[in-house]
């Protein structure tokens, strides 16, 4: 096969990118800067500890704020330690094209899963679907299957509508080379038809798009598929009255069979193949949710198409380029670079935030900045979606020097469909992962809310390296959460989920020591204390505004020699995120609201994650998983656009996040007053530092204090919420003015 043995003359297939010497001089000047700012404050705080005379309030004030500022350290250096050496990746597809023939191509199999049509609607999983069927890859060599861990009739339905549809959709894209591929996204954003597109064609193909979209909904709405034969000779017809989305029998249905020339599309080209997989439901059984749904996707593709390549991908992140795979491809077969490299990751991004996203949807810091960090350190982390995983790698294969993969071995079985449906069925039920080693060292790991991003360190510490690869057209685009619960309910799974990997045996610090670089431990440990830091960043938001409050100083004056390393390591990190911010192409506005919903989540999210992982730990709870609504009624959907946060009913975490608003108001309006009032202007000379903390956390809650006094609509924040949270500040503030200072 061309290209299938390693050859030192042949150019390669990617290239790694290193930033200018000066940018990363610059970078650690900087850092150690802070870092000097750092050690000043934490002097400070042990120089200056008042005596601890028979009132304490202001040593125990004090005490704390050394433990958190020292936390807070800590964490920066962590953070700081992954910033040191990040790569940038560039692929050379015409390379790849060159080097390999179209036949001579690795086949891919591509996982979509999909676990409630309420919650993921059937038209939504389709689409991404016929997205990733219309890739420009041969079809032969791409297999889609489909796992519906809810066994919904409505979603086979409507992915037996989607086939019929791409038999005219593929060829379209193909011809005219159409960008996005699923078809809801580009007919959304398409006014008139391509330039070399004739009208009548574009008109027909959107209308029968319409037809699907008004079919299938119809149809979800109902809960009811036609009366049909077509549809009575399919899976379903198996399952007696008796089942239900919880307790029912495997499914595998082949809709599309890739070999056979009778499915091929108007043009007479062939179809990739396309499977519908429901594994079997037992009450008594635990099925692992989506790392379950995956392992069984693993099995039933090894024994219809066993591609060497797996791709697996969110229902609602549709491909928005048709050439990630043969990217992807660049990384894997590159005979000098590629042999060790398990899985290519794509970033995340999102096809609904809107300019100053009230939420801090755009992640482009994160993506820009922080990913390539981690590939720098040889491992980019597994995300769950939008990866390319080498299959041999993720069922456990530990890597060695003198492995290679031989892509030329046959992908394709050449039994009969029937025979291949029932063999994969077989592997589809409950008991066929009892004992053994699946889920454990082969496949997708249990156990974890975060399967993902523990299979990916697992994978790393087998020897395995992965790669970052962020291009310039996004390989994925899905629907960002539009209210703010659901992110702070989404963040508290994740957070969970890295809280309880640093707490287990499959800490990267346990599991990775000697396997893989410290700066890749300390990256994946990043995360892993986001929890801890909602301990420190609670008490930093609540006890200076009390003091404030009560005329109890905890900072230098501005006058001292003290104050400026408090002050330069505050206007240092602050500045220095928002140029990285702008640089990424953020705005001010949104670096503003990202800073919000960074306190939002530490205080509530990582806060309640923190105590449900300590309480799972004692045995007081076990594990779940939340999953979260892929589509927003209207009117929040409006709001979303308008730049209100959306709140609308009672949470704990809304609670948190009202009372410490409603608390710092509070501490702002009296301590100023009481200053004014007892001391005069030259009071604020000792306090101005908790001042204007207290001052900026009221700015910052500005669209709380909206939801609670001044919104109307049904986003806002429930009288019930506002009730609990104004009994708790009250004695807050109340019983400290008794206390001796």
């Amino acid at each position: 096969m061309a290209g299938s043995s390693a050859s030192s003359g042949r150019p390669p297939l990617f290239a790694t990118e290193k930033p200018a010497r000066v940018a990363a001089y610059a970078y650690r000047l900087f850092a150690g800067t802070v870092l000097a700012g750092l050690l000043l404050i934490w002097l400070y705080r042990a120089t200056h500890l008042p005596p601890r005379s028979s009132s304490s309030a202001r040593w125990w004030a004090w005490l704390g704020l050394f433990a958190a500022e020292l936390c807070f350290g800590f964490y920066w250096v962590l953070t700081l330690s992954v910033r040191l050496s990040p790569v940038y990746r560039r692929v050379l597809p015409d390379r790849l094209t060159q080097r390999y023939k179209e036949e001579e191509l690795p086949g891919v199999d591509i996982f979509v899963c999909t676990a409630d049509p309420t919650l993921e609607p059937p038209m939504l999983v389709i689409s991404t679907v016929l997205s990733v069927m219309a890739y420009d890859y041969p079809a032969e060599k791409l297999n889609i299957y489909l796992s519906d861990d809810a066994g919904s009739v409505v979603t086979l339905y409507a992915l037996y509508e989607a086939s019929e549809f791409a038999k005219h959709w593929i060829p379209f894209c193909k011809k005219y080379k159409v960008e996005p591929r699923s078809p809801a996204a580009y007919f959304a954003r398409a006014d008139s038809p391509p330039d070399i597109c004739g009208p009548k064609e574009w008109s027909t193909l959107k209308e029968m798009h319409k037809g699907l979209t008004d079919s299938v909904n119809s149809i979800a709405h109902s809960g009811k598929i036609p009366e049909a034969s077509e549809y009575k000779v399919m899976g379903f017809t198996q399952w007696s009255e008796d089942a239900t989305y919880k307790d029912h029998p495997s499914i595998v249905q082949v809709l599309i069979d890739g070999n056979k020339r009778k499915t091929a599309d108007i043009d007479g080209n062939a179809l990739p193949t396309l499977v519908y997989m429901a594994r079997e439901k037992k009450l008594q059984e635990h099925h692992h949710f989506k790392a379950g749904s995956l392992n069984a996707l693993i099995r039933v593709s090894s024994v219809i198409s066993n591609s060497p390549i797996i791709m697996n991908v969110d229902c609602d992140m549709y491909s928005n380029n048709s050439g990630s795979i043969r990217d992807a491809l660049c990384f894997f077969l590159d005979e000098e670079q590629g042999q060790d490299i398990a899985f290519v990751q794509y970033p995340q991004n999102f096809e609904n935030v809107v300019h100053n996203d009230i939420y801090g949807n755009p992640i482009n810091t994160v993506n820009e900045l922080d990913h390539p960090c981690l590939d720098g350190w040889g491992g980019m982390c597994y995300y769950g979606t939008g990866c390319f995983h080498r299959r041999e790698a993720l069922c456990g294969r530990i890597y060695s020097e003198d492995y290679k993969e031989d892509w030329s071995k046959a992908v394709r079985k050449t039994e009969e469909v029937d025979e291949l449906e029932g063999t994969a069925r077989s592997l589809a039920t409950c008991t066929y992962e009892h004992n053994t080693l699946w889920g454990i060292e082969k496949g997708v790991r249990y156990g974890c809310p975060l399967e993902d991003v523990i299979t990916g360190l697992q994978i790393q510490c087998r020897g395995w390296r992965s790669v970052y690869y962020n291009p310039a057209r996004k390989g994925f685009l899905g629907m960002a959460p539009a209210s703010l619960g659901q992110i702070l309910v989404q963040h508290k799974r994740w957070t969970e989920g890295f809280l309880q990997i640093s707490l287990s045996k499959y800490s990267p610090f346990l599991l990775g020591h000697r396997k893989i670089k410290l700066g890749l431990q300390m990256g994946y440990s990043v995360c892993g204390f986001w929890a801890l830091n909602s301990f420190p960043t609670l008490y930093y938001v609540t006890i200076p505004s009390l003091c404030f409050l009560n005329g109890i100083s905890l900072f230098p004056q501005i006058t001292s020699p003290w104050f400026v390393p408090f002050a330069y390591v505050v206007v240092a990190a602050y500045s220095c995120s928002l140029v990285e911010s702008l640089q990424c192409g953020d705005t001010a506005v949104e670096w503003w609201n990202s800073q919000r919903m960074w306190l939002f989540r530490r205080i509530s999210s990582y806060l309640l994650a923190a105590i449900d992982t300590i309480r799972r730990m004692l045995g007081i709870s076990e594990s779940g998983f939340a999953l979260t609504a892929k589509v927003t009624d209207s009117d929040a959907s409006e709001r979303y656009k308008k730049g209100r946060m959306e709140f609308g009913s009672f949470s704990l975490m809304f609670v948190i996040i009202a009372t410490v608003a409603l608390l710092n108001m509070t501490c702002m309006l009296f301590g100023v007053a009481r200053v004014f009032l007892h001391e005069g202007a030259t009071g604020f000379e000792a306090l101005l530092v908790q001042a204007v903390l207290c001052a900026l956390l009221v700015a910052i809650n500005f669209p709380v204090y909206e939801a609670l006094f001044l919104r109307k609509d049904s986003g806002k924040l429930p009288a019930s919420v506002s009730l609990v949270s104004f009994c708790i500040v009250l004695p807050l503030c109340i019983l400290p003015t008794n206390i001796q200072i």
